[in-house]
C-alpha cells in the first residue's frame, strides 16, 4: 500500500435541532469544498442561546482529508476547481 499524507482541520457546525445535525452540517460543508475528506472526529459539544433566546447546538469536529501539495499552495485548487 502506498504511503499517504493527510491534513487535519477543525470546523464547528451549528444547528437549532441537535448536536447530530450540527456535526452533519460541518462534515457536509467540508465535503462540499475539500477533496478526499476521510474521517470526522467530534471533539467538543456545546450549546448557547442566540439573540432570539433559541438554543443553538454546536459540534466541533476535526476533519482529515488527503493532502495534495498543490492544495497547500493556493486556495483556488479545491474540489470544485477545474484544475483537479
Amino acid at each position: 500500500m502506498a504511503e499517504r499524507e493527510y491534513q487535519v482541520i477543525e470546523l464547528v457546525g451549528t444547528s437549532h435541532d441537535s448536536w447530530e445535525r450540527a456535526a452533519e452540517a460541518a462534515i457536509r460543508k467540508a465535503d462540499g469544498i475539500i477533496r478526499d475528506t476521510r474521517i470526522a472526529e467530534v471533539t467538543k459539544l456545546d450549546m448557547h442561546l442566540d439573540d432570539e433566546m433559541k438554543l443553538v447546538y454546536r459540534a466541533r469536529l476535526r476533519i482529515s482529508f488527503r493532502y495534495h501539495m498543490i492544495f497547500s499552495l493556493t486556495p483556488k485548487f479545491h474540489k470544485r476547481s477545474s484544475h483537479w
